[in-house]
């Protein structure tokens, strides 16, 4: 319960002091009022804006997906190959770090000059920022690995792919999961970057980052906090199947959840 009441009430508190600095500004600045939309009009603008962000919603959580899937698979390989040798991390590390650190704004430039609009450069840009975490935080847990079982398995003549099956991997799963929710809070705000950037209504259907393109040129006040709630959705429902995943494969064994039910 109180992991449900807390955030409830604080919510509600939060929703409260909204509509007291609206009020604040319908009687000093009713000029002003545009800035900032009751709550219940953002949930109007919803319902009013289905018909745009209902497709809008689905444009975003294709590109969301598709990068996402594509940054763990490519970060499990990457990041079993980062683990073999310290050379290895040291010669290909810095590289991802120039990754991690150009901008997405020199980047998607270049993505429409190579890839053009549309899904695939949405994919790529959500892929770019929801990649190094996750493969940083999988390639520690990978080294990380208790230093008296990787010795036990060595004496007991363990071949390097049994060392990494039956040990290391399992070993890495925390710090996996770890960088797994970084990266699904990470890639909905990719994918919206990337709409905004990169994105386009071809066949009538753009993206949440195109969206907020049009209700900002429009001073849609409600619209845009209806789109960045509906970001927020989408965040929480991905980082919500990895905490599943999460559950599901760490509870019977893994002392952060047997000390918790204990």
């Amino acid at each position: 319960m109180k992991r449900i009441l807390s955030p409830l009430l604080l919510g509600l508190l939060a929703i409260a002091v909204v509509y007291a600095i609206r009020w604040h500004i319908d009687v000093t600045y009713p000029s002003r009022k545009f800035v900032l939309p009751y709550p219940h009009e953002v949930v109007t603008a919803v319902w009013e804006h289905r018909d745009e962000l209902i497709p809008a919603t689905l444009s975003t959580a294709k590109g969301a997906a598709a990068g996402f899937v594509a940054s763990v698979a490519l970060s499990l390989g990457l990041a079993l190959l980062l683990s073999v040798s310290s050379w290895i991390r040291a010669s290909l590390f810095p590289y991802l770090m120039v990754l991690q650190l150009t901008p997405i704004i020199v980047v998607a430039p270049i993505l429409l000059i190579w890839v053009g609009q549309g899904l695939i450069s949405v994919a790529i840009i959500t892929f770019l920022i929801s990649f190094f975490p996750l493969v940083v935080n999988t390639t520690q847990g990978l080294i990380s690995t208790d230093r008296n079982l990787v010795d036990l398995f060595r004496m007991s003549r363990a071949t390097r792919w049994q060392e990494i099956l039956h040990l290391r991997l399992p070993a890495a799963l925390p710090y996996f999961f770890t960088g797994l929710r970084i990266s699904a809070i990470l890639a909905p705000i990719g994918a919206v970057v990337g709409d905004f950037f990169a994105g386009n209504a071809a066949g009538g259907v753009g993206g949440l980052g195109f969206m907020t393109v049009i209700y900002s040129s429009n001073l849609d006040t409600p619209a845009l906090f209806a789109t960045a709630g509906i970001c927020c959705v989408l965040g929480f429902s991905l980082a919500g199947l990895v905490n599943l995943a999460n559950w599901l494969c760490l509870r019977h064994w893994h002392e952060s959840f047997v000390q918790r039910d204990r």
